[in-house]
């Protein structure tokens, strides 16, 4: 038998190992809000008064990584972020976790909250979400800002393409996707004293939340962007793409590409940061935010411009859980995946 074949009869076996959950998880915060929408219980934060922003966090992730921007958006705006189902504190039930269906959630949100229309703002893999809002629901989509976006079918790790295939992806996260986390995180961050210890233990707990792995088993295999990605360029709304020139996650490239792709997009690059502009690059980045969200005219095209990102200012602690590049599979290393990258 081949090796895929056998990874594949050991993902058979261990495919009832990979369970999904509902209802509340353990260690939920008790302070923490709720809505019933797209057959989840998804957390949720809504905060402020102003045109309305909505925040998606990537995968892996939760709305914690948008702790620091919250508090300066909320000053003229109302911000509704979420964790998307499968992560942070929502539900992790079986079905679709495609970027259309995490849109689909979304908008329900929104109507819950009684929001027709609203900035949009994604990082990472919640970038396809965003754009997934925008092609499904363009009058509910005011403008949009992508934080170093995971949305091209050339991004996706052999990990992931591998796990598309029916008892090699069980195999594959059963056995791998918990591992090695403090490798993986490390290679989000430009500084390495963003990964402490403490950071670690905070990413290894969320892993081990009942329905984690099979929750983000099902995102890994909605990620079809060869089906979508060609209609990038109808996407007509105003659009700022805030970039880590150390990217190795999403590398600078794919910002110059999607710029190029978006008719109406402006791409801003910050020097000595990785995956995370709104952690290693924040007061830059978040200004940046700001001022894209205050502006009333549209956007146009431009040639990529260099943000001024904080220089020398020493690490601090993360404000929430930023997301996990996936475990690398049995015949690959954490950085030959696919050159470091992950979303």
């Amino acid at each position: 038998m081949s090796r895929i074949g056998l990874v594949a009869a050991l993902g058979l076996g261990l495919a009832g190992c990979l369970s999904f959950h509902r209802g509340p998880l353990p260690g939920e915060p008790k302070s923490a809000t709720f809505a019933s929408v797209g057959g989840a219980r998804v957390r949720y934060l809504d905060v402020g008064q102003g045109p309305p922003v909505v925040l998606v966090h990537g995968f892996a992730s939760s709305l914690g990584v948008w702790a620091s921007v919250i508090p300066a958006l909320a000053k003229e705006h109302r911000v509704l972020a979420l964790d998307l189902k499968g992560f942070g504190w929502s539900d992790r039930p079986e079905g679709d976790y495609s970027p259309a269906a995490e849109a689909r959630l979304v908008l329900e949100l929104l109507d819950r909250r009684g929001i027709a229309r609203a900035a949009f703002i994604g990082h990472s893999w919640g970038s396809s979400v965003v754009l997934a809002a925008a092609l499904a629901a363009p009058e509910r989509v005011d403008r949009i800002a992508l934080y170093d976006a995971f949305v091209y079918e050339e991004q996706l790790p052999t990990f992931f393409t591998m796990a598309r295939a029916p008892g090699v992806g069980e195999a594959l996260f059963g056995l791998y996707y918990k591992e090695r986390a403090d490798e993986r995180l490390a290679l989000a961050f430009h500084d390495p004293g963003w990964v402490t210890e403490a950071f670690v233990e905070e990413i290894e707990g969320t892993l081990e939340r009942p329905g984690t792995v099979a929750a983000a088993l099902a995102a890994v295999r909605g990620q079809r962007y060869a089906e979508v990605e060609g209609r990038y360029r109808t996407i007509q709304k105003p659009t700022l793409l805030l970039w880590g020139r150390e990217d190795v996650v999403t590398p600078l490239a794919i910002g110059e590409r999607l710029a190029s792709e978006l008719p109406a997009s402006r791409l801003v690059v910050y020097p000595r940061c990785g995956h995370f502009p709104m952690l290693e690059a924040g007061a830059a980045s978040t200004a940046d935010l700001a001022a894209f969200l205050r502006t009333e005219a549209p956007a146009s095209t431009v040639a990529p411009s260099w943000g001024t990102a904080l220089e020398g200012a020493a690490p601090s602690s993360p404000p929430g859980a930023p997301g996990l590049p996936p475990s690398p599979s049995p015949a690959s290393s954490a950085s030959s995946a696919h050159g470091g990258s992950a979303p």
